[in-house]
């Protein structure tokens, strides 16, 4: 089993990562687990961040690594909250508060397309010179009111009108289907196997 170090500490990307991998035989170590920090995330697209975090964690651990930098993307706001979807509402701001920002700054817009964004980018070492990079989008709609337990982050708002429901009303399995990081993950797998 080979091991791999993702760059994230979030559990429910953890949950979903170790899910979709599992049939890789990789075994997943989140970074927090070998007391690895969060990296710095300066950049304005959502590919060189999850490059730096990938290559943070590789070089921390001495380990491949594997990243993600994903967000929701309002169209009439110009693609916002973007990259700054999870800390969208300010550095300690939680699910709740970026959700409110996020509902109050769509309320004069009748416009309430989205789209989630996950870019992928899985490392060898550091200074991999060739890192796999897929990015993937997963199109929906801003809806005013929460529905459904599952999922995290905006899930329980980004409603999907050809299923009548918002992603936080699938089930797991359901979710890792369709959505951008499960889309991401089978495109990256695809990579994988093709380098082999």
């Amino acid at each position: 089993m080979q091991k791999l170090v993702l760059a994230s500490n979030n559990a429910g990307k953890v949950r979903e990562f170790r899910a979709l991998l599992a049939p890789l035989d990789f075994d997943i170590i989140p970074q927090g687990e070998l007391g690895i920090p969060s990296a710095e995330e300066p950049h304005h697209t959502f590919v060189e961040n999850a490059l730096a975090k990938a290559r943070h964690a590789s070089a921390a651990s001495g380990m491949p690594a594997l990243a993600d930098d994903s967000g929701i993307c309002a169209h009439a706001l110009n693609g916002e909250p973007g990259v700054y979807s999870a800390r969208y509402a300010g550095e300690n701001g939680d699910d709740a508060a970026n959700n409110r920002k996020l509902i109050t700054a769509l309320t004069n817009y009748d416009d309430r397309g989205a789209h989630y964004v996950c870019a992928l980018v899985m490392v060898q070492s550091a200074h991999d010179p060739e890192p796999l990079i897929v990015q993937t989008r997963w199109h929906g709609q801003i809806v005013d009111h929460a529905k459904g337990d599952n999922g995290f982050g905006y899930d329980p708002y980004f409603f999907l009108p050809e299923l009548g429901k918002t992603a936080a009303q699938l089930d797991p399995a359901q979710k890792n289907l369709i959505s951008h990081r499960g889309q991401a993950l089978r495109e990256l797998i695809v990579q994988l196997k093709s380098r082999a």
